[in-house]
């Protein structure tokens, strides 16, 4: 289930594990390719989101929502406006509300992503 008919991502926004349950995120990202997009899990008003990568996610921007990103596996590149930012395994990065960026990695990435739940992934 997709959220848009206008991206060609798989993103499924369905919660994958409730309360008390084990979330193995390798187990998710090792069944997909790029690019796809899973709500692992809701905590408190934020969800968790998995996504596996590889090439370029198109330009966007949340007005009201900031959005965290951490490097599970992989390499992650942030193109900002005016910068872009490079990450490595276990490192993370915010991306403030209203600010326009994309996502783009040369090799197939793994990153988990901290969001409010009802932020829009491809952008307002």
């Amino acid at each position: 289930m997709s959220d848009s008919k206008d991206y060609p991502y798989d993103t499924r926004l369905n919660i994958l594990h409730g309360p008390l349950e084990i979330v193995d995120e390798k187990n998710v990202a090792d069944a997909h390719d790029p690019w796809f997009n899973q709500t692992l899990c809701q905590v408190n008003a934020s969800v968790v989101r998995l996504g596996v990568i590889q090439g370029e996610y198109h330009w966007h921007k949340h007005e009201n929502d900031d959005e965290f990103f951490y490097v599970v596996e992989g390499q992650l590149t942030i193109d900002l406006e005016d910068r872009t930012v490079g990450l490595g395994q276990r490192q993370g990065f915010v991306v403030p509300k209203g600010v326009l960026h994309r996502t783009r990695s040369l090799e197939r990435t793994v990153i988990l992503m901290v969001e409010n739940a009802g932020i829009v992934p491809t952008g307002d």
